[in-house]
Formats: C-alpha cells, sequence, structure tokens
C-alpha cells in the first residue's frame, strides 16, 4: 500500500501561483486601458486647451464671442433644442409601445429606430438632398412654394434629428424590459387612467434612464458634423454649427480660434460626462431597488 504525502508548502506554492498570475494580468490590462485612454482621450483633450489658450484669455474669449462664433453658437442650440424633444417624445413613445404591447410591425419598428447606428451620417445628408433639393423629390414644389429646406435650419435640424433618433428610445427599452409592468397592471386596475399611470408610475421609474438618454442625444446633437456638413451649404454667420465653424476657422489656419471654439464642445463632453455618470449610479441604485423587491 503506498502512502502519499502532501507538502503544505508546495500545495501552498501551487495556490500563490495562479493568485500572483491572476494580479500580473490585472496589472498589465488595467496599464494597457489607462495608457490608451491617456494617448488617445487624455492629450488630445489636454491639447484642446492648451491650444485654445495659447494666446491668453483675451484671444479665446474674443474668438467665442466674435458674431460668427456667436451664431453658430446659437445655431447649435436650435437645432438641439429642436430635436432634443423631438426625440424624447418619440424615445419615450416608442419604448412604451414596445415593451408593453404586441403589435404588427414591431421588428421593424425596432430594427429602423436602429438605423442611425448603421447608416453614416454622410449618406442621411445625401438622403436629404436628395429629397429636399433643386432637383430632388419634392424640389421642384419646394421652389413653387418658396420654401427652403436645404442649407437652411429646417435642413440642419432634420438632420440632427435623424442622426440622434435611437438614443432615448435604446436607453428605455431595455430599462422597461427589466422593470416588467406590474405597477402599471396594478394602478389600472385600482381605477387610474392611462394617462395617470404614466405620470404617477411610468415616468418616475424611467426618469433616471430617460434623464440618461436625453444627455447623449444632447451631446450628439451639439457635436455633430457629417449629416449637417452635407445640409448646411457652410454659410458662414447663417448655417455654421459649432463643428463646421471650428472647420472653417481651422481651414483658415486660425488655430487658436479654432481650438478656442472646439474647447466649449469638449466643455459640453465633460459636462456630459459627469452628467452620465450621475445618471449610471442613480440607474444602479434603481436596479438594486427592484432587485431586492423582486427577491423580497
Amino acid at each position: 500500500m503506498t502512502t502519499i504525502v502532501l507538502d503544505p508548502l508546495a500545495r501552498n506554492a501551487s495556490a500563490a501561483q495562479p493568485a500572483a498570475e491572476g494580479r500580473f494580468v490585472r496589472l498589465a490590462l488595467m496599464t494597457a486601458a489607462f495608457g490608451f485612454l491617456f494617448l488617445f482621450l487624455f492629450i488630445p483633450l489636454a491639447a484642446v486647451f492648451h491650444e485654445a489658450l495659447s494666446k491668453g484669455w483675451e484671444a479665446c474669449l474674443a474668438a467665442i464671442v466674435e458674431p460668427d462664433a456667436r451664431s453658430a453658437i446659437r445655431l447649435t442650440l436650435i437645432a438641439a433644442g429642436i430635436a432634443v424633444p423631438l426625440n424624447l417624445v418619440f424615445g419615450v413613445c416608442a419604448a412604451w409601445a414596445i415593451t408593453r404591447f404586441e403589435f404588427c410591425g414591431k421588428n421593424l419598428l425596432i430594427t429602423l429606430i436602429d438605423l442611425p447606428f448603421s447608416v453614416s451620417p454622410v449618406i442621411a445628408g445625401l438622403i436629404y438632398v436628395l429629397m429636399f433639393g433643386a432637383q430632388g423629390w419634392f424640389g421642384p414644389w419646394l421652389q413653387a412654394h418658396d420654401i427652403q429646406i436645404l442649407f437652411a435650419v429646417p435642413g440642419i435640424v432634420l438632420a440632427t434629428v435623424f442622426v440622434t433618433v435611437p438614443f432615448v428610445a435604446r436607453e428605455l427599452i431595455p430599462l422597461m424590459q427589466s422593470q416588467g409592468c406590474e405597477e402599471e397592471e396594478a394602478a389600472i386596475v385600482l381605477g387610474a387612467s392611462g394617462w395617470r399611470v404614466f405620470w404617477h408610475v411610468t415616468l418616475p421609474n424611467i426618469r433616471w434612464g430617460l434623464f440618461y438618454g436625453v444627455i447623449l442625444c444632447n451631446a450628439r446633437a451639439m457635436g455633430e458634423f457629417g449629416a449637417v456638413s452635407v445640409v448646411s451649404g457652410h454659410i458662414r454667420g447663417l448655417t455654421n454649427t459649432l463643428p463646421l465653424h471650428v472647420e472653417i476657422l481651422y481651414n483658415e489656419y486660425n488655430f487658436a480660434a479654432a481650438f478656442s471654439v472646439a474647447s466649449l464642445l469638449a466643455l459640453l463632453a465633460l459636462l456630459t460626462l459627469a452628467l452620465k455618470s450621475l445618471a449610471e449610479w442613480r440607474l444602479r441604485v434603481q436596479a438594486a431597488r427592484i432587485a431586492s423587491e423582486q427577491s423580497s
């Protein structure tokens, strides 16, 4: 009969080896991730603010408050101010319909919501040119009635709405699916109308997901370049949004002014990141609360 003697030291050494390898892998992955972010995110962001302030605060503020820059800021706010509320209403209605009802064309609606993710923004702009241009489908009718869509605010708003369609709906659909509809059904059984159910049950449950989708939608609306570039006509002081104004200044070798205006978009990105982190934290808290209620 053979007796096997296990060495405690050898057993501890073999157990420590995978732990050491795990720490090494974790450290390597963290170093690679932070290094990538430092090279491709932090350094370019720091370069934007450095170039913006290269000629001093006075020159930076002068580039931001000059008439063409103010016009670009105003047009950007107008486009976002119209596109974001429209997509908010559409996103809530689409998410409510998809998660609460079964109907013919449901899969088609989900596919169409994701369409702007798969279509290049430049192609989206060209679609509007094909529809509303002088030689487009509706071009002669628009000219006959003196209605201008392209190279004007309506075309910019349409392009912005198209590229920002998915953000609110795509945040609400999984959230509402995970929450279920038990609370809404209970409210209906107790005699609440559909409108009261929405305002007092559905909306409070989705408010942070809705906020998360809105801030992403707003950031994309203000930073959109491709589709807006095609339909705007690049008319300085009239149809240039902030990204287009930055491009024009850069092409004119006015680098300090270009980076000064770009710093506004960078600040918007940082603000969006902070609000996004707040919304994610609130969503995690809400998900934990729902999970605890379901388990109990």
